[in-house]
C-alpha cells in the first residue's frame, strides 16, 4: 500500500484513494464531498466508461432508434440534427440505457446474444477506464495542479479483477498509485439496496459465468423462453444473487487496502473527517495484521 501507516497517510502531501463497494453505499457521496469541500480531483470510472470507451456505442444506439422514426430518419440522413449522449457524473442513464436488460423485446428487452455483446463491451471499457487512473493522477497534477485524488469506481470493479492473484494487472496498477478503500455495507444496507432496486431495476454488469447461470436458472424456474422473459423481472430476480456473489470478491479486494463502514461514510461532512476515518482504518489494519 502506498500509505503503510496512519502517520504516513496524515503526513502525505498528496492523498490518493480509490473507493470501491456496492453501488449506493456512498462512493459518489464521498467523492463529491472531497471535490466540493477540499478541492480533490474526482475521477469517475463510470463517467469515463460512458464517454471515452462506450460513448460511440451509446450515440449509435440513439441514432438506431431515431432511424425508426421517419421524421428523424430524414433529418439524420441529411445531417440536419446532431444526436449525442449528455452523460454526467450525476446522470449515467445513457450508459444504463445502452447496457439494457435481456428478454421480451415488446417490453424493451434485448436479444440475449446482443446483451452479451454489450456486457463484453462494458467489461473491456471498465478495465481500460481503471487502467487510465494512474494517467489521470498525473494529468490532474501536471495540468490542473491537483495533489489529492479520489477514484470513484463502479460497483462492478470486483467482477473485472482477480483479487486472489498478486499479479492481477489492474489491481497492481491501482494499488501502486492509490490506497484502495472498501466501503463495507451491513445486512441492513443490503436489504435496503434490494428494496431500492426492486422499485427501479437498472441494468448492470455481471461476470459471464454468473450471468449465464442466472439466465439459465431463471428460465428453468419460470419455464419461459428467452423471448418471453420480462426484462425487469429477470434483473430483479438476479440482483440479490449478484450482491451475494460480489460480497466475497469485495472482501478479497480489501486485502489490497483498508475497510471502512457505510455508516461511517454516511456520517462524513468534510475532508478532515475523511482523513481521520482512513487513518483509523490504517491503524486497525496494522493492529490486526
Amino acid at each position: 500500500m502506498i500509505y503503510a501507516t496512519a502517520r504516513e497517510w496524515r503526513a502525505a502531501s498528496a492523498k490518493r484513494v480509490l473507493l470501491f463497494g456496492m453501488s449506493g453505499l456512498g462512493k459518489t457521496h464521498v467523492s463529491n464531498l472531497l471535490r466540493d469541500t477540499a478541492g480533490w480531483f474526482h475521477y469517475s470510472v463510470d463517467y469515463r466508461i460512458g464517454t471515452r470507451y462506450m460513448g460511440e456505442h451509446i450515440a449509435d444506439n440513439f441514432k438506431r432508434e431515431a432511424m425508426k422514426v421517419p421524421f428523424l430518419r430524414e433529418l439524420l440522413l441529411t445531417d440536419s440534427v446532431y444526436i449525442a449522449s449528455n452523460i454526467t457524473f450525476d446522470n449515467l442513464a445513457p450508459l444504463s440505457s445502452y447496457m439494457g436488460k435481456p428478454g421480451n423485446p415488446e417490453l424493451g428487452g434485448l436479444d440475449f446474444d446482443d446483451y452479451l455483446i454489450r456486457q463484453g463491451q462494458h467489461r473491456e471499457a471498465e478495465i481500460a477506464a481503471l487502467l487510465d487512473t494512474p494517467r489521470f493522477i498525473r494529468r490532474a497534477a501536471d495540468i490542473y495542479g491537483y495533489a489529492d485524488f479520489v477514484c470513484d469506481s463502479g460497483g462492478s470493479i470486483c467482477e473485472v479483477v482477480n483479487p486472489d492473484d498478486p499479479d492481477d494487472p489492474v489491481l497492481r496498477a491501482l494499488a501502486g498509485n492509490l490506497l484502495l478503500v472498501w466501503i463495507k455495507g451491513s445486512e441492513a444496507h443490503t436489504a435496503e439496496l434490494i428494496r431500492r432496486f426492486d422499485r427501479a431495476p437498472k441494468p448492470m454488469y455481471y461476470q459471464p459465468d454468473f450471468l449465464h447461470a442466472a439466465w439459465r436458472d431463471y428460465r428453468s424456474e419460470t419455464g419461459e423462453t428467452e423471448a418471453q422473459v420480462n426484462p425487469d423481472s429477470f434483473v430483479r430476480w438476479t440482483y440479490a444473487r449478484a450482491l451475494a456473489h460480489r460480497q466475497p470478491r469485495y472482501a478479497a479486494m480489501a486485502r489490497w487496502g483498508v475497510t471502512v463502514t457505510a455508516e461511517d461514510v454516511g456520517a462524513l461532512r468534510d475532508a478532515a473527517g475523511f482523513t481521520d476515518l482512513i487513518a483509523t482504518a490504517l491503524e486497525t489494519r496494522s493492529e490486526t495484521a
